[in-house]
């Protein structure tokens, strides 16, 4: 959606929409305690792999509520279990729908200057102390997904099926999914004929929801190249192979994958996210390492980067007169990778007009595909064998989306250190988009 489409859609605000009045009474009367929730787990977050509190108050509250609950579902590839939760509703014959929320925090100092503005500090999986904070949102999703699992138990007389609600761990880090489903999440708890997630958007304003048909979210691979050369005195670099000069080679080379390799109509991106050789000035290096994120749409796509990168590593060691022995290593991660987050387009079709029944027309608009990743998708099963869906809720207040459209300084968005989303809104068009969405796939 264009820019000014975004100033129309905050200018209609707040604009509640057609909501069913018991939908709608539940929602706004458990919001006050579903803030005061976000709040909390706001102040309070963890990183991936260490989601102990957060998933243990899930669970508790989802037992409150006659949800028949599993904890510690998933199991990494070192053996360790996760802090998965599952909650399962059964109602009788009919459907299956999976609901997920992700549970992990980041590992960033906060700098919102809110009044329940994290202080936390965790480790990070290389046992690294570090400040964190929910940076992404994930506390929104918590605090959403709880107020929709308890409307959606309070309306048991509209639906039939078996509901199944699921606290994810480590989406961050984005392994969390993989666990749960090694640890037969579906052979144990039951295969879903839909599956429903949903995120934050600081590009939407508060109150509102995004849809989008399709690829969503892009792949996601981890890329480690190591460069290698022959070290020696920096003041005699005929003597060696500089492995920093091959290196600055290879980054400006591989921009030509997306640019020159790729048809257009294809959206793709190649980052180097860090680079480190050397220990002292006058040094010549034996090595030098880079770590790359790829991101594409396609499996087509994807390989035909993950190909390009080996060939130009391969061709840039060759030119510079590497011996065999010291050709790169192109090392593609089996564990940092996630397909594409894909919204089946039928299923997409059926619960637009659902959106827009309980919200409004104002309030619900057709957005636009990103980069970013999530490993979401791996529930819909490869091949998008499960139909699914991932909304988008606005959480920015739509006076400072204005303001910014208007001056051209962005708003803090996910992974900043200011990101503050507007609670109240968010929350309820998340609660009530999902649970919109549920009633109408399990409706008797």
């Amino acid at each position: 959606m264009k820019a000014a489409g975004v100033l129309l859609l905050a200018a209609t605000l707040p604009a509640v929409g057609q909501t069913s009045p018991d939908l709608s009474a539940l929602v706004d009367g458990q919001l006050p305690s579903l803030v005061a929730t976000y709040e909390n787990l706001h102040k309070h977050p963890e990183l991936s792999h260490y989601e102990v509190q957060t998933s243990a108050f899930l669970a508790a509250e989802l037992r409150k509520v006659g949800y028949e609950v599993t904890e510690h579902v998933g199991r990494y590839p070192d053996g360790s279990r996760a802090y998965g939760v599952v909650s399962v509703m059964k109602n009788g014959p009919g459907p299956t729908v999976l609901v997920r929320t992700d549970l992990d925090a980041l590992p960033i100092q906060e700098e919102t200057g809110l009044p329940y503005a994290s202080s936390e500090h965790g480790k990070t999986l290389e046992g690294k102390d570090a400040p964190v904070m929910h940076a992404c949102g994930h506390d929104i999703h918590i605090a959403s997904f709880l107020g929709a699992g308890r409307v959606l138990a309070q309306l048991k007389d509209q639906w039939h099926g078996t509901l199944i609600l699921i606290g994810q761990p480590s989406e961050e880090t984005i392994d969390g999914a993989r666990a749960m489903l090694a640890d037969r999440l579906y052979e144990r708890f039951g295969r879903p004929d839909y599956v429903l997630g949903q995120h934050d958007d600081s590009s939407l304003p508060a109150g509102t929801e995004g849809i989008v048909s399709g690829p969503t979210l892009a792949s996601s691979t981890s890329v480690d190249v190591t460069i290698r050369g022959i070290g020696g005195h920096g003041a005699r670099p005929e003597a060696s192979k500089d492995p920093i000069v091959m290196a600055a080679e290879y980054i400006l080379d591989i921009q030509t994958i997306v640019s020159r390799q790729l048809p257009p109509q294809q959206p793709a991106v190649v980052t180097v996210g860090t680079i480190h050789g050397g220990t002292k000035r006058n040094i010549i290096p034996d090595e030098v390492t880079l770590q790359l994120t790829v991101r594409s749409y396609s499996d087509e796509v994807r390989e035909k980067i993950l190909d390009s990168l080996q060939k130009i590593a391969q061709g840039v060691a060759v030119a510079n007169g590497l011996p065999p022995d010291r050709m790169p290593i192109v090392s593609v991660s089996k564990t940092e990778t996630t397909p594409v987050t894909y919204n089946d387009p039928a299923l997409a079709a059926r619960l637009r007009p659902v959106f827009i029944a309980a919200l409004g027309a104002g309030s619900v608009v057709e957005w636009h595909a990103e980069m970013g990743s999530e490993d979401f998708g791996l529930f819909g099963l490869p091949g998008h064998q499960i139909p699914a869906f991932f909304l988008r809720i606005g959480a920015t207040d739509p006076a400072k989306l204005a303001e910014s459209q208007r001056t051209g300084v962005p708003v803090p968005g996910l992974h900043s250190a200011l990101f503050a989303p507007v609670p109240s809104p968010t929350i309820r068009s998340g609660v009530i988009g999902m649970s919109a969405a549920v009633l109408d796939l399990m409706k008797k």
